[in-house]
């Protein structure tokens, strides 16, 4: 390409590419660019790393893989070094709620990365089932993610089932793909939400996609998936003086797209109590509370979200088994707080 040019770095931390843009590149997508000029990246590789913050233009991060760069724009892309293809196997304490040939179901607690990703390549989920399971770890779901077939977030806590071999992956990755429509898998959530909703039951039905500014966040979009949440009000509460001020919600999903639950409720207008993402405005929220509910979501630190119900059927006997997990302690100190209104 005329005008252009190519450098590279190489240490032991990985390496350093350099793209100078030239005259017939100007205006063009940055992730256009690269995978023309770096066709020894992948796309998906190039966009992780965009998104990761890892790609400059003229010495600043730009993580947006729509960007238009300029004709003599530098673009510099850090691509750490390699690391094994197959996450190991690390001694993380699991929560074991079932365990058999098949499947094991666990309650995961807050904090926990299901699976390695970038800043998150050790410490997961994963590299906890493949100690605790061994070589018998389905990989149908890829490297990445051995045994995988749904997720939750990392301050999400609750129960999520994974397989230990390629038929239960098959199975349950089905079984989730349809999302109960026309079997027995169930997923219940508990979610505290801020404000009363104006009726006792209802459905979010609003397609969502990635957020078009913030890529770390998704958003409700015309352009989206088809997402689906059903909702049904467990509990009231009110702050000072009486009034309102959140409510304990029973979420069913019919769909399972990523923080679908903390977007269509932040969409509705009732974000989830200590959901910094989706719910950063309603901090002054807090203020209605009485001291001790305020002390209780200060110390919560999470978005107040517990996948609480897990049904499926068992991919080798067929029968439908069914789970509970009740509330985490810091869930329970907020409801009895949130109940005190004080």
């Amino acid at each position: 390409m005329q005008g252009s040019s190519l450098e590279q770095v190489s240490s032991e931390c990985g390496q350093k590419l350099e793209v100078i843009v030239g005259g017939d590149e100007g205006f063009a997508r940055l992730d256009r660019v690269l995978a023309a000029r770096r066709p020894e990246l992948s796309r998906s590789r190039l966009k992780a790393l965009i998104l990761a913050g890892q790609v400059t233009v003229k010495g600043a991060p730009v993580r947006d893989p729509a960007y238009h760069v300029a004709k003599g724009d530098t673009i510099t892309i850090d691509v750490p070094q390699a690391v094994a293809a197959e996450p190991e196997g690390e001694a993380i304490a699991l929560d074991i709620v079932y365990e058999d040939d098949d499947i094991i179901v666990i309650n995961k607690p807050r904090g926990l990365v299901v699976h390695p990703a970038a800043g998150h390549e050790t410490g997961t989920l994963v590299n906890a089932l493949i100690a605790h399971c061994g070589i018998s770890l389905s990989g149908i779901g890829g490297v990445k993610r051995p045994g995988i077939v749904h997720r939750l977030d990392k301050d999400t806590t609750g129960l999520m089932v994974a397989a230990k071999n390629d038929r239960a992956h098959q199975s349950l990755s089905e079984q989730f793909a349809d999302h109960g429509r026309t079997g027995a898998m169930r997923r219940g959530y508990m979610a505290f939400a801020w404000g009363a909703l104006n009726r006792q039951r209802g459905t979010i039905d609003a397609p969502i996609d990635r957020h078009p500014h913030a890529r770390e966040k998704m958003a409700v979009r015309d352009s989206g998936r088809q997402a689906i949440t059903h909702w049904e009000v467990a509990e009231c509460f009110n702050g000072r003086g009486g009034n309102p001020v959140a409510s304990l919600l029973a979420c069913q999903l019919e769909t399972g797209r990523t923080h679908q639950i903390r977007v269509h409720m932040a969409h509705i207008g009732h974000p989830l109590l200590g959901d910094a993402v989706y719910g950063p405005h309603f901090k002054t929220k807090a203020n209605a509370l009485g001291p001790t509910a305020q002390a209780a979501l200060a110390a919560l630190g999470r978005q107040a979200l517990h996948a609480y119900q897990l049904t499926i059927q068992h991919p080798r006997t067929g029968d439908i088994l069914s789970w509970e997990a009740p509330l985490p302690g810091d869930l329970l100190l907020l409801q009895s707080a949130l109940r005190a209104a004080e």
